[in-house]
């Protein structure tokens, strides 16, 4: 499906309109005392047995939060909701009821936007790295469906455990483009987004419509952040409840104010903070407490500040792992490292060299409408200064090179969209002082006619 950009940089705008929202982390692990459910548990220790869905938009509300997301599914893979499709869920519970209905029905009633999350690293389904089979996704794609199509518009689903480091299902084991049709095609309003900062650092929007930072990770946003973010982080200590939380410390409310909510807002960024439920489905009374004294410190002041159109990254990098070849290096580096998919790897041109280039050979052509070109700054080798003064991408056609796109010094995330172009070599000319390339991509995105 080809997008409009127009449309989608106005959900994305009404989405930092919201400033504000609450992550509702409730599922086996809140019976666990852990972080991750035991995926060999039964689910009848799923008991929520005093579960009131309206205190937690009654909640929200006196914080003049904007929204809300429920974790329908974390990572060991029990379902908040009746799913038909042979995963654990609710009604195999001690609490046999539809958990996410209730929880948009309240938030709705509330005047409050909804948001779904939903893990794609499933435990009980065996669904992790080099495990992952077309039934898999048929799985995953059916469950994405139920909710998507039985619990009315969502502002936002927000994915995780998929391309981190820590779940390592990559997109090309798990095609990104094609959750991406099927959201877009069954709720072409709904914003999906990725907890990917991990794999994709830095301000630029990698296969996700909103950059997630999940700030109790130690992801922060950078200064002067050009696209539209979400920060999230925790006013209990972890994101599932546990036992000590009822009279344990939480974050102050001047602290979330003052350090998180406002600058962040400042930066095109929404803070998102957890609260967790406890045992009976309920918020403990100090995070009710907190989240009053929240909203006697802070109310929206109305629509955000105006992000400008940002390109969206939702196919595979076409240059990725194939064979690169470079003017000259400096040692132990190769132009494959502008090439491998990595933003912690780069390659350098020949120590003393004020110019080079790289180029990626392809066994037949390809065709690309898209291009990045990321220069490693911030390396602690490499500086927080530009080395590049100016550069050019050139095809190769019947033996000469043409030109497709030049500049001077790009952005540190620099993309030019550009008219579909067909070759078997691609090359990256850069001039400067000892210049760098941590990745040159090329992508062939789905483009809206016009």
């Amino acid at each position: 499906m080809a997008v409009d950009p127009e449309r989608l940089l106005a959900l994305q705008q009404a989405f930092l309109d919201l400033r504000f929202g609450m992550f509702i982390h409730l599922n086996l692990a809140t019976f666990e005392e852990r972080e991750w459910g035991d995926p060999t548990l039964s689910p009848k220790l799923f008991n929520p047995k005093h579960l009131d869905t309206d205190q937690w938009a009654r909640a929200a509300k006196s914080a003049h939060m904007g929204y809300a997301c429920l974790t329908t599914k974390h990572h060991d893979g029990f379902c908040l909701w009746p799913t038909r499709t042979g995963s654990a869920n609710v009604m195999q519970s001690s609490y046999p009821h539809d958990v996410v209905r209730r929880y948009v029905d309240s938030f709705r009633k509330a005047g409050l936007k909804v948001c779904l999350y939903f893990s794609i690293l499933d435990l009980r389904q065996d669904i992790r790295a080099r495990t992952v089979t077309p039934e898999k996704i048929a799985l995953i794609k059916a469950q994405i469906t139920e909710l998507l199509t039985n619990y009315g518009p969502l502002t936002a689903l927000i994915l995780d455990g998929w391309n981190a480091s820590w779940s390592r299902i990559s997109y090309a084991e798990l095609p990104y483009r094609e959750i991406y049709d099927l959201v877009k095609s069954l709720q072409p309003d709904c914003l999906l987004t990725d907890h990917n900062a991990g794999s994709y650092p830095g301000t630029a929007l990698y296969y996700t419509d909103i950059k997630q930072y999940e700030q109790h990770a130690g992801q922060k946003i950078p200064p002067d952040s050009p696209v539209p973010s979400q920060s999230g982080t925790t006013l209990q200590s972890d994101w599932f409840w546990k036992q000590a939380y009822p009279t344990a410390e939480l974050a102050s409310a001047k602290t979330i104010v003052e350090e998180w909510l406002k600058p962040f807002n400042d930066n095109h960024c929404n803070l998102i903070l957890n609260v967790a439920p406890n045992r009976d489905g309920r918020f403990d009374d100090n995070a009710v407490a907190r989240l009053a004294e929240i909203g006697r410190l802070w109310k929206s002041e109305g629509p955000a500040a105006k992000i400008g159109r940002s390109v969206t990254i939702t196919t595979p990098d076409l240059a990725a792992g194939k064979p690169a070849w470079a003017s000259a290096s400096d040692e132990a580096v190769g132009p494959d490292q502008a090439f491998d998919d990595n933003f912690r790897t780069y390659w350098l041109a020949d120590r003393g060299k004020n110019e080079g280039w790289i180029e990626v050979r392809f066994d037949a052509p390809v065709s690309f409408n898209t291009l990045s070109i990321v220069e490693p700054l911030h390396d602690e080798d490499y500086g927080d200064t530009s080395r590049i003064a100016s550069y050019k991408v050139e095809v190769e056609r019947d033996g000469a090179w043409m030109e497709v796109v030049s500049g001077t010094k790009p952005a540190h995330y620099q993309f030019h969209e550009v008219a579909r172009t067909t070759a078997k070599r691609v090359r990256l000319s850069i001039a400067g002082r000892q210049p760098g390339i941590t990745e040159f991509g090329l992508y062939d995105e789905p483009r809206a006619a016009g």
